[in-house]
């Protein structure tokens, strides 16, 4: 059990036993919330209950307070209670206690910091879903990491998880990618065809084109065009998504199904979900097209969902049945969907949505991510291919690597702007906070090769020995990674992880500059071997910290 679901358990049979015996009146259902308090004075844990409960049962807080800290049953967890004012019951935990968890740790390994949160729970985690139509662009792998790393972390929490890629391979942006890909075909065997308008830019269309030409041969010349694009376009797709998905596994991403939103429409999902709305009313024909009644469902506006014409589907028709194909046929009990800032009109409308199925709109979370601004030197790079300087997520990678660019991308939340410094992403110093705590755990690991060089065995160890403040504060860093999975999981929150990454490498830093941990003296031979496994288990802790954020554990640097 985590340690606050504990402590709000004793606070709960406190408040029963105070109630049972007369102390405090009664004062019905009560929320117990436990936190860390502001002050070290005030111990571990706290919980301001008695200021919440003040009125209702017309004591003064620090009356009721003294009666619930009195109360408090013993666990072995506990070490004292106290209350303070205005009206706190404050917990610190026991010495010997605490000294138990290095085990603990030690014990369960690269499960460390699992928790049943979402046991029993699907979710369904859709991101990056970038259009099939050239190289991923450094704006896009922010959105990869955030996503790939809440995965991660989800699956920790208990969840059982789905990482979902939304192939767009219909719509009018895919149109105008065959279009192009056709004339740079016909243009790459000699033929002067002219570009459409409007095109897609760039030369990965003339390189695809030209590779299309040598591997496929000129069959396609002859041909009329829209038979040639037939015949082009699903070799043109499939590898523009290996390069895709090339490039995402480069960054530590993979996912467990590519959906292809052609199908939505080719088996009749698109149809059957659009005729559901239309039998709910919620479907209007106006100026030609087809629109999703969103004001009858407390939105402002309503929203194509059928472009007049032969436009066809609209992103937000097919999302339509995307979502429904989501919540009502594979049955995800949550969907997360991590988009791009440039998408914060579309969530009040997906939100919408889900009312119209009949569903609760909290079900869906949908996470924007803010643009990053790069910098080098102290100044702003602008993305240029002319000017030779980096565009797609590849010439990222090669610059800087897979695990800064992770750290870095998830060290903001997703709505904060953020800027990558790519000089110091590559800075081998503690002032890279990437190199910072790869190189803690590093150091762990030298520092038991050392143990083992020195014949020093510490499989067992009195941990009775971890006494000293240092070594007590390590401990407490340690035992947090539950509680930070648990909060990342519940607010989809991926970005606590490299803030208790850095948190722990610090508290580390200072364990070592105040407790030797192996000594040649023989005298020191039990502390070492206790300081041993405390390293041991700080190590399990970043490890599993750094594998929740895709990134790897060096054990040498």
């Amino acid at each position: 059990m985590q340690i606050t679901a504990t402590l709000s358990k004793l606070v709960s049979e406190a408040l029963e036993s105070t109630q049972s015996s007369g102390s405090l009146p009664a004062a019905g259902d009560v929320e117990i919330k436990i936190e860390r308090p502001k002050l070290a004075e005030h111990g571990d844990f706290s919980t301001s209950l008695p200021l919440a409960l003040a009125r209702t049962m017309r004591m003064a807080p620090m009356q009721i307070a003294e009666a619930i800290a009195a109360e408090i049953p013993e666990h072995q967890m506990v070490g004292a209670v106290t209350h303070a004012a205005p009206g706190f019951v404050n917990f610190t935990l026991s010495t010997e206690w605490l000294q138990s968890q290095v085990d603990a740790v030690r014990s369960a390994g690269d499960d460390y910091g699992s928790v049943n949160l979402g046991a029993g729970q699907s979710v369904q985690v859709e991101f990056v879903s970038v259009n099939p139509t050239g190289p991923l662009h450094v704006g896009h792998a922010r959105g990869a990491v955030i996503g790939s790393s809440l995965a991660n972390v989800l699956e920790a929490a208990g969840y059982d998880v789905q990482r979902e890629y939304y192939v767009n391979d219909a719509g009018n942006q895919m149109r105008v990618f065959y279009d192009t890909l056709y004339s740079r075909y016909m243009q790459a065997a000699g033929h002067d065809v002219p570009l459409p308008d409007p095109a897609y830019p760039g030369e990965y269309l003339q390189d695809l084109a030209a590779d299309l030409l040598k591997d496929l041969g000129d069959g396609a010349v002859s041909k009329e065009k829209s038979e040639a694009i037939a015949e082009l376009a699903p070799e043109s797709l499939q590898r523009t998504l290996e390069q895709i998905r090339g490039v995402l596994e480069l960054l530590g991403v993979s996912y467990d199904k590519w959906f292809h939103e052609s199908t939505l429409l080719s088996t009749g999902r698109f149809d059957e979900v659009l005729k559901f709305l239309e039998d709910a009313d919620l479907i209007l024909e106006r100026d030609g097209a087809k629109w999703f009644a969103a004001t009858k469902l407390g939105l402002e506006e309503d929203t194509v969902v059928i472009r007049s014409g032969e436009g066809g589907p609209t992103y937000f028709g097919t999302d339509i049945a995307y979502h429904h194909e989501k919540f009502l046929e594979r049955r995800f009990d949550r969907v997360i969907n991590v988009w791009g800032a440039d998408h914060h009109g579309h969530v009040a409308r997906m939100h919408a949505l889900l009312k119209a199925f009949g569903l609760d709109p909290d079900r869906l979370t949908i996470i924007l991510n803010q643009i990053v601004n790069f910098k080098n030197e102290g100044e702003s790079l602008k993305f240029s291919k002319r000017n030779n300087v980096m565009v797609t997520v590849e010439e990222l990678l090669e610059e800087v690597g897979a695990d800064a660019c992770r750290f870095t991308f998830l060290s903001r939340s997703p709505e904060s702007h953020m800027e990558f410094d790519l000089g110091l992403a590559k800075t081998q110093s503690s002032e890279n906070p990437v190199y910072y705590v790869q190189y803690g755990h590093a150091r762990m690991a030298s520092i038991l090769r050392t143990a083992v060089e020195r014949d020093i065995t510490y499989k067992t160890a009195d941990l009775s020995l971890l006494v000293h403040d240092r070594e007590l504060e390590l401990i407490r860093k340690i035992i947090e990674l539950p509680a930070i999975v648990e909060r990342s999981a519940e607010r989809s929150e991926p970005h606590h992880l490299p803030h208790y990454a850095m948190e722990l490498s610090r508290s580390l830093q200072r364990f070592y500059e105040d407790c030797r941990v192996v000594s040649s003296e023989e005298s020191d031979l039990e502390i070492s071997r206790a300081r041993l496994q405390l390293v041991e288990a700080a190590k399990v802790a970043l490890s599993r910290t750094l594998t929740l954020m895709g990134m790897s554990s060096p054990e040498r640097m």
